[in-house]
């Protein structure tokens, strides 16, 4: 194609951006960070994404964890039918053998969350072309994919051997996992550009800090300890918005 403009090869882009995790069962994630890439060729660019945690709030669910769990913990009513101790919607314990070590109160300071994210990525970019508005404007295009090793900065529920019943505190490690994904850049004029991506990292981790396993029989049940058998692999996604500019901020075309 003659006089193809080349907003890729042989430029450097810095790309602030914003990202939401998604599908979260206990606690939302909103994370602020950037890409830095260069553009070897108008088809692959190297480059690392990083991002951290900004603000976290929790789900519906994790509410509802802590509304329950609190009113059986003082002993308030809780709805339900006739119990064993003969009263109609009498409190129930949360204090069995096998759930005491699960949650504690309140709910949200033992829920896992994403501290940081640093991710070297390689990107490909195999398609290009014009986007049209209204057909009348006609906006420069192109979808790309990337990935790489992610190093995730993590904060869970600290380990616990004994006593775990009023041990809730949480610590940090860090996770080391593939992270891939595919993202469309909308180029708004000769180096700034508008992006969408949506990114996958892949991990597993103990994201509701609870007792999960490893008790008898194959470890599949809870063991009133907290340690690296409860984490559970999950499948972890983020959609982020990207604002992107490029240097030399001079666009070249193709002959």
């Amino acid at each position: 194609m003659r006089q193809l403009r080349l907003h890729r090869a042989g430029r450097f882009e810095i790309a602030p951006s914003i990202s939401f995790t998604l599908l979260d069962e206990y606690q939302r994630t909103i994370l602020v960070g950037g890409r830095l890439n260069y553009n070897i060729t108008e088809w692959l660019a190297i480059g690392v994404w990083g991002a951290f945690g900004a603000i976290k709030t929790t789900t519906g669910l994790s509410d509802h964890i802590q509304e329950v769990t609190h009113d059986r913990r003082f002993g308030a009513p809780a709805p339900g039918p006739m119990e064993p101790n003969g009263a109609n919607g009498g409190p129930i314990s949360i204090n069995n053998l096998l759930t005491q070590a699960s949650v504690g109160d309140p709910f949200k300071n033992q829920l896992g969350t994403i501290k940081t994210v640093i991710a070297p990525q390689l990107t490909l970019i195999p398609f290009r072309g014009k986007l049209a508005i209204f057909q009348k404007i006609f906006v420069d295009t192109d979808a790309y994919i990337f990935g790489g090793p992610a190093f995730v900065g993590l904060q869970e529920r600290q380990d616990c051997e004994s006593n775990c019943q009023t041990s809730f505190g949480t610590q940090t490690r860090t996770a080391i996992a593939p992270t891939f994904g595919l993202g469309l850049s909308f180029y708004m004029g000769k180096f700034v550009n508008l992006g969408l991506e949506w990114r996958a990292l892949p991990y597993a981790w103990n994201s509701g800090g609870f007792d999960n396993r490893g008790g008898a029989p194959d470890g599949r049940f809870p063991d009133n300890k907290i340690n690296k058998d409860d984490r559970e692999f999950k499948f972890n996604m983020l959609l982020g918005l990207n604002l992107g500019f490029t240097f030399p901020t001079t666009l070249k075309s193709s002959e």
